[in-house]
């Protein structure tokens, strides 16, 4: 029977995307695992992949299709024997017709049907991604029901296996809807500038969401600052020395590797900081995921490093190279840009020498970083001296860090700065 192929959400977020490329065309025949086509989304460019085989009966969007909504008909896939008369008594699939490729988060279909049983076998069915997930996951597939044709596992049902006890376990309810403001009329905007040059830029799905979420953050969030100068002197002659060492393994640390790590230590130091906001409840994070802001074209993207509390400076440094050099590129998955419980915004970099950042949500904090400026200052012994200050800001999620803990948070990431070599211990 002939089946629809829907728009996928690959990501929490998405409610609509851009079909950019069709990589089949009507009458291919597809296998399990094929990629079908190339769909952007707020944040990347993202593969998707088919979960079932047949061939391509017709293609409803075709190329470049911006404000696709998610779970809207794309394709028809014909079974074996089918020919293209059925594409017009298509019906709507009980489950999910294709799904994402591994490295995006798994497409959600409210219309998903109940798994079929497994036969009772010793063979499970199971596609060739969904075994191999399952492996890394160390999960038993005979313990998890298929959602795919004949009841077939698939990458969907692997990850929900992984995802949904925890889901469960700390899923809060939803938060109180913002009350919106006033809209702003796009037409007495332009009334005021009659007469003036001007080029109109039409609003893309990133700076949409940017415009939304900052715009709830800064409405929704009780946000309160705390400001401190960190002396780097200490720190810029062992990053030196570090790096003259580390030459020949072609690696070089940035002072921003040290902020990383310094405030991946600092939550571990002040576990009770180290929180996001959860609508109904604060969830306490056991590891340090600190996100980083990258700037890209029309926007800018947060990747996580994950566990970097654990990690080297030199890893924290090729992790933090590679993630940049994707996201400016769009192609982070979701999983490397969504998650942990604080973030770093380094503006310094760019001859900013101090400013307040936006939090973002659920996020507990982020830190702002300006320019490594030399200043007089007084020594232990009373004198004046030249010394490299860098001013930082911690914005602060009030309704998860109180003031004298966000106090504690921010000495003890001035403490690593000004002690680099602790930072190894």
């Amino acid at each position: 029977m002939a089946i629809e192929i829907l728009m996928p959400a690959l990501s929490p977020t998405m409610e609509e995307g851009t079909l950019a490329k069709w990589l089949v065309k009507e009458g291919d025949t597809v296998q399990s695992g094929d990629i079908l086509a190339e769909i952007e989304t707020d944040k990347a460019t993202m593969e998707f992949e088919a979960v079932d085989e047949g061939v391509i009966g017709k293609i409803l969007i075709a190329a470049g299709t911006s404000g696709v909504k998610v779970n809207e008909a794309i394709a028809v896939l014909l079974e074996d024997g089918e020919d293209a008369s059925a594409v017009a008594t298509a019906p709507k699939p009980e489950a999910k017709a294709a799904a994402p490729k591994a490295e995006s988060a798994p497409a959600t279909t409210p219309n998903a049907a109940p798994a079929a049983p497994k036969a009772e076998t010793d063979r499970v069915f199971a596609s060739p991604l969904a075994r191999r997930i399952a492996s890394d996951k160390g999960l038993d597939l005979k313990a998890i029901s298929g959602s795919g044709p004949r009841g077939r596992i698939v990458k969907a049902d692997v990850e929900s296996a992984v995802a949904s006890p925890v889901a469960k376990a700390h899923a809060p309810e939803a938060a109180p809807t913002p009350v919106a403001a006033p809209a702003v009329s796009a037409s007495n905007v332009a009334k005021m500038y009659e007469g003036r040059s001007y080029e109109e830029v039409p609003l893309d799905g990133m700076r949409k969401t940017i415009a939304a979420r900052l715009t709830e953050a800064k409405q929704t969030i009780p946000h309160f600052y705390l400001r401190r100068e960190v002396r780097l002197d200490a720190l810029m002659a062992f990053r030196g020395d570090l790096n003259k060492k580390l030459e020949s393994r072609g690696v070089k640390l940035s002072v921003n590797d040290f902020i990383i790590k310094a405030c991946a230590l600092a939550l571990q130091a002040v576990p009770d900081a180290n929180a996001v906001w959860a609508g109904d409840r604060v969830l306490k994070m056991k590891a340090s995921d600190v996100a980083v802001a990258v700037a890209i074209e029309g926007g800018l993207f947060t990747p996580v490093l994950q566990d970097a509390e654990a990690k080297s400076l030199s890893s924290l440094s090729a992790q933090m190279k590679d993630l940049a050099a994707r996201a400016r590129n769009r192609k982070l998955a979701p999983h490397e840009y969504q998650g942990g419980s604080f973030a770093i915004s380094n503006l310094g970099m760019m001859g900013v020498e101090n400013f307040d950042a936006v939090i973002n949500p659920p996020h507990g904090a982020i830190l702002a970083v300006g320019a490594g400026v030399k200043k007089p200052v007084v020594n232990a012994a009373g004198e004046i001296e030249v010394a490299t200050m860098m001013s930082m800001t911690l914005s602060v999620d009030h309704r998860v860090i109180d003031g004298a803990l966000g106090a504690e948070l921010l000495k003890a990431i001035v403490e690593n700065l000004e002690n680099p070599m602790a930072m190894l211990a």
